[in-house]
């Protein structure tokens, strides 16, 4: 698990990137949405009431289909209806038919260009089901293809590595689910993401640098609307970090994978102060009396390393927290001499059949 040799020092400033630069934005992109969307997803909203689907499919690869997980989270809490995110080969290479006439697919995408999600795409929209495109690129075919969009206003994002696009789906999805069920209370929640996004960008995450940077291999840790974020932070230490990372609920770590943890083995938890957050507080006291190195977010445990962030509705806090993940790791990529905006063996637009 240890490095045999010390990182170099960064040749670069942490703010010199654009993977920096473009999560920097993300209080900017969900005040955008908040501001040009509402009128969309209130239409959208309305054409699912009307529809009135016995399911939900999320469609999505990467990145993206870590914010589905937030949404199957977030849209089977408040609404009860069953959502479940596809496996884009069953249409786009077994070509299996499948049943879509009772449900309504939400396709996620930044680039909106990917052949495998564009198949499973049309094979709902034939089959009946209402398209919904979170996408970042409106004239991408995902969008022409769509019943409706929901456009993520992030903007160009150059760094391979998604940050403000990422989020930016995150925040569209609580929109979109605030007017399908007319939650004010996700209305409200949702209002107050720009300024606690900020706040969270401006903590300070650095003391989980060290312990990271002498290993090659850690956890991540989340539970219910947060495991999407567990899945994306370990996404982002394998692709700009070149670090063997593993996402795991909390609730399922113990069940096997916790074995290997030993040796000072470095877990990332990070938490939202929702019903998960009693069984996450009693996994980090498990867990703080053994040789593991624990770094906390939104939860704390004897000799864990806190990490600061902000408080807020349970709702937005993922999206906080995988907030301050983001300048933390475009830190360490520097410090362990990776380039983060551009990967190695990496493409911006990753076109899969």
């Amino acid at each position: 698990m240890t490095m045999t040799t010390s990182p170099a020092a960064p040749a670069r400033a942490p703010e010199s990137t654009a993977m920096f630069r473009e999560a920097a934005e993300a209080a900017r992109v969900v005040s955008d949405q908040i501001e040009h969307n509402r009128d969309i997803a209130r239409d959208i909203g309305r054409l699912l009431r009307e529809r009135d689907p016995a399911f939900m499919l999320t469609v999505a690869r990467g990145s993206s289909d870590h914010a589905a997980t937030y949404g199957k989270y977030l849209v089977e809490t408040r609404s009860g209806l069953f959502t479940a995110s596809a496996a884009p080969s069953v249409n786009s290479i077994y070509k299996a038919p499948m049943q879509f006439e009772r449900g309504a697919c939400i396709v996620i995408s930044q680039s909106g260009a990917s052949p495998d999600l564009l198949a499973v795409a049309e094979a709902a929209r034939r089959g009946g089901a209402p398209v919904i495109a979170l996408v970042n690129v409106e004239s991408s075919p995902l969008a022409e293809m769509a019943d409706a969009v929901l456009p993520l206003r992030a903007g160009p994002e150059n760094s391979v590595a998604a940050t403000k696009s990422f989020i930016g789906s995150l925040s569209a999805l609580v929109q979109l689910t605030a007017e399908w069920q007319d939650d004010q209370d996700l209305r409200d929640a949702l209002a107050t993401a720009p300024e606690h996004l900020a706040a969270a960008w401006d903590c300070d995450w650095s003391a989980a640098l060290e312990p990271i940077m002498a290993t090659r291999s850690l956890f991540t840790l989340g539970r219910g609307i947060g495991l999407g974020i567990a899945q994306e932070a370990a996404l982002k230490f394998k692709e700009v970090c070149g670090l063997h990372a593993e996402a795991y609920s909390s609730a399922e770590v113990l069940h096997g994978p916790v074995t290997i943890a030993r040796d000072a083995f470095p877990m990332l938890v990070m938490a939202q102060d929702d019903a998960t957050a009693p069984g996450v507080r009693d996994l980090v006291a498990e867990l703080s009396g053994r040789d593991l190195t624990l770094m906390t977010a939104g939860v704390t445990a004897p000799g864990a390393i806190e990490l600061p962030t902000p408080s807020a509705h349970p709702v937005i806090e993922p999206l906080l927290r995988i907030q301050s993940f983001y300048r933390l790791a475009n830190q360490l990529s520097l410090a362990l001499g990776q380039d983060p905006d551009n990967p190695p063996f990496l493409r911006k637009v990753t076109a899969t059949v």
